[in-house]
């Protein structure tokens, strides 16, 4: 049994990390094996983010004051949440591919920049592209046109010199 004082320290370190994460996803563990609770674990952490088990008095003390607020509160039954500063579509890929593999694990809610969503809307999030693969598409939109802008001024001296050359050839250039 956790003393008064680890119970505070485990209070904080989870109201200071909530503070600052961007995502969280509200989940359940009830029934899941060890091992998948490893494999799921080490799935939200490739994905950047973290994955606790939380008792619901110590998530909605922690939740209080910070962008979770309303998904932590009022909480029953089994709960463990997961969550990230960095990109929501990664954390919810990834718990959405071990959903698909462990039944028992199940989305109950989340919350993205601020905003509450449902389960619906984080399935959704699951099938988006990837922060890394948006970034990968506005970069190959934004080369393209200066591809072509070069692939163009490159043709202009050659083509230049085509004329030219047939020009000299037709002997077009005789007084």
């Amino acid at each position: 049994m956790k003393k008064k004082s680890e119970k505070q320290q485990d209070l904080d370190k989870l109201k200071t990390e909530l503070a600052k994460v961007s995502t969280v996803i509200l989940t359940t563990f009830q029934g899941i094996t060890v091992a998948n609770d490893t494999k799921l674990r080490r799935a939200v952490q490739a994905a950047g983010g973290k994955y606790q088990v939380v008792k619901n008095t110590l998530a909605e003390l922690a939740g209080t004051g910070t962008p979770a607020e309303g998904v932590l509160k009022n909480l029953k039954g089994t709960n463990s949440i997961a969550y990230t500063n960095s990109d929501p579509v990664a954390l919810a890929k990834a718990l959405t591919k071990v959903a698909k593999e462990v039944p028992s694990f199940q989305f109950k809610s989340g919350v993205v920049e601020g905003r509450v969503i449902s389960i619906a809307e984080i399935q959704q999030l699951a099938t988006m592209p990837s922060k890394d693969e948006l970034i990968s598409k506005i970069m190959f939109l934004l080369n393209a046109p200066a591809q072509r802008i070069a692939a163009t001024l490159n043709a202009l001296p050659r083509n230049l010199a085509v004329t030219v050359s047939e020009a000299v050839k037709a002997d077009k250039f005789s007084s």
